[in-house]
């Protein structure tokens, strides 16, 4: 069956738990809010298939729980994830302050290249604020990491947050692609002209053409 997709993105949202990383989830794929979620037990996912720049982009987005009890189970999800969103609730400093601990983690479990991103989710609730945005600008700015202030519930930023993540991600893998493929490095080999008998020559190669290898 063919793929309905040119890439392939797996995405991880951590942060501590009741920081809203379910409500963000659900607000990007469902385009719906709830505020009854009960706490995420393990490891949940839920894709979305958005379009960037004409190519089709499969977002696989797991959803980790942020109990300590769970962190075994989740640190098993960095190594394949492509990009990770690291979540604090603006109206808890515990859970800001516990954002350097949650990188801690990208960098001992995650792959060295992966994308991140710092959300400071519930930004509708500004009247109990107690992490000025000034500050979740300056974490992100130590660590070289891009930072959005979110609302699932009013829909502030959400789908902003994940467009921007998977175009970075695009961006990286569009440069690899471009550092294994100089120009040049094809002049004399003139594939086009006949393309049914390359194909069939190398079909695994022309499979995975475009797509994540």
């Amino acid at each position: 069956m063919a793929k309905t997709y040119d890439y392939l993105f797996k995405l991880l949202l951590i942060g501590d738990s009741g920081v809203g990383k379910t409500c963000v989830l659900f607000r990007f794929s469902e385009d719906a809010f709830n505020s009854t979620f009960i706490s995420t037990i393990g490891i949940d996912f839920k894709i979305r298939t958005i379009e960037l720049d004409g190519k089709k982009i499969k977002l696989q987005i797991w959803d980790t729980a942020g109990q300590e009890r769970f962190r075994t189970i989740t640190t098993a999800y960095y190594r394949g994830a492509m990009g990770i969103m690291l979540v604090y609730d603006i109206t808890n400093e515990k859970s800001f302050d516990n954002i350097k601990n949650w990188i801690r983690n990208i960098e001992e479990h995650a792959s060295a290249d992966v994308e991140r991103m710092v959300l400071g989710n519930k930004c509708d609730f500004n009247d109990k604020r107690q992490v000025s945005k000034d500050k979740g600008e300056k974490l992100a700015l130590e660590y070289g990491i891009k930072f959005m202030e979110t609302s699932a519930k009013a829909n502030i930023n959400v789908e902003n947050a994940f467009l921007t993540l998977a175009r970075d991600i695009k961006g990286k893998m569009d440069k690899k692609l471009e550092g294994n493929n100089p120009q040049g490095s094809n002049q004399g080999v003139k594939i086009t002209e006949q393309p049914k008998k390359t194909c069939f020559k190398y079909s695994h190669g022309c499979s995975k053409a475009g797509l994540l290898a």
